[in-house]
């Protein structure tokens, strides 16, 4: 049996909620309400590309303007 977040051919979303955080997520599956899609759909590493490069502050939105950030 496979992971489906671990299909190196599979193709993938990246996806983005309110408070900034991002997620990987499987073409085939519905995406989550809260979530819109920010990447793709693109093969995993092109993915993991994008999560690394823009999202490089893991605090939630709401922690960082609550600190003045």
């Amino acid at each position: 049996m496979s992971v489906p977040f671990e299909n190196n051919e599979a193709f993938y979303l990246v996806l983005v909620n309110t408070e900034g955080q991002h997620s990987m997520w499987p073409t085939f599956a519905d995406v989550p309400k809260g979530w819109e899609v920010a990447f793709g759909p693109r093969r995993r590493q092109e993915c993991l590309d994008f999560v690394e490069t823009n999202w490089t502050d893991m605090r939630p939105t709401s922690l960082i303007e609550a600190m003045g950030g």
